[in-house]
């Protein structure tokens, strides 16, 4: 009993220094571990108390995952994660996915956020689940696209685009946020895709890694869409010839 008592024990202290070391990486508190994928290489963090995290005029606050439905949605969550290679998050360098309540950015409410230096993404679990898997390949992208800038070049995505049509000047200032797909593209998949370039591109990248057969369905009536779909494809194909959507 003594022995088993005293393996507990050490199973909390390391646990706790493993948090605390993961703090220091990422600079966020109040996190627990809530499960570390091996084959993956992704460590899943559970917010069991506020946070904010950035700098003040950026930070990023949450909240406790409470959620009802949190055990659902964290299975989608990884399920959706499962869907990558082995090696792919080695590469993108993504280690750490964090997920919370009332996430917000700069006191915006947010689905998520990426954060390519940390090697983290946040997720707010309260999105519907029907696009809550949905966000998490959008974040995803944004780490791909940080890592990988070179094979996703803003303007060469905006001349694909009709010449008269502008994006916002940040994903913050526009009133561009609906999540859902249009019923006519006309270039864009969802609302948010008008935001900006690398939001454009997030959303493409997220429907073709969970909703691949609304996009191509779509793209085969919207040229230029159907040029968006062939950009993000050739460019993740420059990172992992072995990636599948």
């Amino acid at each position: 009993m003594f022995f088993l008592r005293l393996l507990l024990i050490s199973f909390i202290l390391i646990t706790h220094a493993e948090s605390d070391t993961i703090y220091s990486l990422i600079g966020i508190r109040n996190l627990e571990i809530l499960k570390k994928n091996g084959k993956e290489n992704i460590v899943y963090l559970k917010a069991n108390g506020s946070f904010q995290a950035g700098l003040k005029e950026n930070n990023v606050t949450c909240f406790a995952a409470k959620d009802e439905s949190f055990r659902q949605k964290f299975a989608l969550i990884e399920e959706g994660i499962n869907g990558y290679n082995s090696n792919f998050f080695k590469k993108i360098n993504l280690r750490y996915i964090v997920l919370c309540e009332d996430l917000t950015v700069a006191g915006i409410n947010a689905a998520g956020i990426a954060n390519s230096e940390k090697k983290t993404i946040i997720i707010n679990i309260k999105i519907e689940p029907e696009i809550l898997q949905r966000i998490v390949h959008h974040e995803i992208f944004h780490i791909i696209n940080d890592s990988f800038d070179e094979f996703f070049s803003e303007e060469n995505w905006k001349n694909i685009n009709d010449s008269t049509f502008k994006y916002a000047d940040c994903s913050t200032c526009t009133k561009q946020l609906g999540l859902f797909p249009y019923n006519k593209t006309d270039g864009f998949i969802t609302e948010y895709s008008k935001s900006t370039a690398s939001e454009d591109m997030a959303e493409t990248f997220s429907f073709l890694k969970s909703n691949k057969k609304i996009l191509i369905n779509k793209a085969s009536k919207d040229i230029i869409l159907k040029q968006k779909v062939s950009f993000i494809l050739e460019g993740i194909q420059k990172i992992d010839k072995e990636f599948k959507f």
